[in-house]
Order: C-alpha cells, then structure tokens, then sequence
C-alpha cells in the first residue's frame, strides 16, 4: 500500500492522493482573467492524476497583481471565466484550488522573461502598499506605507475575493502569506519597520495577516478546506524564522486553518539559500509536529520514492509538485507505475496505459 497515493479527506473534500500541483504562476492572463493557457495548463495537470490542482497567485485587487498579467478574482468577469477550469478539473476527478494573494511591495513588474523589475513610468505602473516604505530593491519604487483604511480595504478584497473563489467553484483556497508579498511583509521584521500595533514584537506583525486570515476563514465555507502558504523561514538573521513560523501556524489552526503549506524565502533580493532535494521538508515535518496541524512539503521533490518516503515516515501529509509537474503533468501516473500502485487513467488514454 502506497502511503503517496492514501486518499486523504480534509473537511468534506476528499483527495485521491497526496500529490498535489502547486501554484506557479504564468503571466498569461488577459485583463486578469483566465485564457485558453490556463484550461490546458491547469487541466493537463489534472488528467495527469494530481489530487489537487491549485491556480497561480491570484490577486485579490489590481494594484496587489505582480504584473499586468497576472490572474484576478476581484469581479465577476474573471468568476465567470474560472467556471470552465474548475469544472474541468472536478471532471478529472482533482480538486480545483486557489490561492489568493496580494503582492505589496513586489507588485507592478515586468514579467520574468521580459526583463523582470518594476516597470517604468512610461508602462503604467501602479502605486504599490506595503507595511513600511522600504522598496523590495534599489530598482524598485517605495510603497505607500499602509494606514488603516488601506487595511481594511485589503480585508474586504480579500473576503470578497474568497466569495467569488466560491461562485468560481474551487473548493479549496489557500491564502498566500509567503515568498515576500504583503501579508509576509507584515510578518517579517526585515520589511515591517512599523512603530504602531501592527509593528515590533510578533504578536503585533501577526495582527493584520491574522486580520486577513479571519475575514478569509468568515467568507469561506466552514466544510471545505482552507490553507495557508508561509515561508517558514527568511534565510536571513533576525528576520522571520521557523520557531516564529510554528507560533504562527498555532494560531493559523485556532482561526480554522486546515493546512500549513510550507516555503520559504522570498522577502529579500540575492539570498543565498543552501538548496538541496526536499531542503523544505523539514520546516513540514516539524511544524505538524510542533503545531499539530496538517502540512504539505514543497521543493525540489522530484522522484516518487522521496514523495513516498515523506509521507509514509509522517513528515508531511501531502506534497506539493512545481517544477518537475511544469516539465512532466504526468509525473503521477509514472510515479504510481514507479511504487507499483494501479490509479485510473482516463478512458483517452488507456491505450498507452
């Protein structure tokens, strides 16, 4: 019995195994609504054999898009336009999820294959919000410093950005709260300089993304499943850490949060990381342990007897695939061959089955 494709239930949903597609995103949208790229892109992954299939970072407003290409759920032109993916998806017997975030200070920027970086004046870009006016680099502009109002406007986009999520038909939504963007910034004490109650020790950088949290947790049903991405830790001295990280994922699962997604990095440009296969899964393994919720590992877990040894030995309940399931969307039926597990494969392709 493989313990990788163990049918996993969290809430009402069930998953037909542990693997599931991480969100990665493609700069591909048109007027931030999904196109034909995403329905194959997205659905690919589900014929593959994936349990869950979870959109790119999908911003909540305009101005908390990374770039003019990225994905929106902020109207009912976009809602309208995942209904299609989503159902898609359910038909492949996968999940659809989606994962809501706003980019703060690193938003308003060119794409990666078409220089990266803030984009000029002459490009319309936005004002972008942050915590503090600390630019994410010395190329990029100083964002707006948040007050109050600017809070509870992001509040209300993302509530409402979870109401449409639902009308979209995904049936899990994860809350970015890593890799540098805005409810991380609020985290961090790199990026948070703030000298009110959303600023200094931890319990006041957790208070505005708790906030979040919250109204997310409010919007959303209580019987389906809601996660929360973090980066477990800066990779930097006295910036965010794991032991701040096990902390916050215990009050994360106090506000209803079913699974802690576990990255890392991101707050800071030219971080030297030690990356290694599954250098990740170990932040996994000890916040389930440490915080006694579910977790998923990401990074550089490529081979089906890693994935397997991962959840089998309890370091994590589920993996999340970015890179190898880009260069393979099949990488769950040759890894169920791999363990010698028999999983369906759709009728079109039982020919080379």
């Amino acid at each position: 019995m493989s313990a990788l494709f163990s049918e996993l239930k969290i809430k009402k949903v069930k998953f037909r195994n542990r693997i599931f597609v991480s969100p990665m995103c493609q700069y591909s949208s048109h007027d931030s609504m999904p196109t034909d790229w995403h329905l194959v892109h997205l659905g690919s992954r589900a014929v593959g054999g994936a349990a869950l299939v979870i959109t790119e970072a999908t911003s909540v407003s305009a101005e908390g898009r990374i770039s003019p290409y990225d994905l929106g759920i902020w109207n009912n032109q976009q809602l309208a336009a995942f209904l299609p993916i989503t159902d898609f998806i359910k038909k492949q017997g996968a999940v659809p999820g989606i994962q809501l975030a706003h980019a703060g200070r690193k938003a308003s920027t060119h794409r990666p294959w078409e220089s990266g970086g803030p984009l000029k004046p002459e490009e319309n870009p936005w004002q972008t919000l942050a915590p503090s006016p600390l630019p994410f680099a010395p190329e990029y502009p100083a964002p707006k410093e948040m007050n109050s109002e600017d809070m509870e406007i992001v509040i209300n986009q993302f509530r409402q950005a979870a109401v449409n999520s639902l009308q979209a038909g995904f049936q899990v939504l994860e809350l970015h709260m890593a890799h540098g963007y805005l409810l991380h910034q609020f985290l961090s004490p790199l990026s948070n300089h703030r000298g009110d109650e959303y600023g200094g020790d931890f319990e006041n950088r957790i208070r505005f993304p708790m906030m979040v949290t919250r109204a997310v947790r409010e919007a959303w049903p209580d019987d389906l499943p809601f996660f929360v991405r973090i980066s477990c830790t800066d990779w930097v001295d006295d910036g965010w850490d794991l032991e701040q990280s096990i902390e916050l994922s215990r009050r994360l699962k106090a506000a209803g949060v079913d699974l802690i997604d576990c990255s890392s990095g991101g707050l800071l440009p030219g971080v030297k990381i030690s990356v290694a296969p599954g250098y990740q899964v170990p932040f996994a393994e000890k916040i389930k342990k440490s915080a006694g919720i579910l977790t998923a590992a990401v990074g550089l877990i490529t081979q089906p007897l890693q994935a397997e040894k991962i959840i089998a030995s309890g370091q994590a309940d589920a993996v999340l695939l970015a890179r190898e399931i880009l260069r393979n969307p099949y990488w769950p039926q040759q890894a169920a061959k791999v363990l010698g597990v028999d999983i369906p494969w759709p009728p079109q392709y039982l020919r080379a089955k």
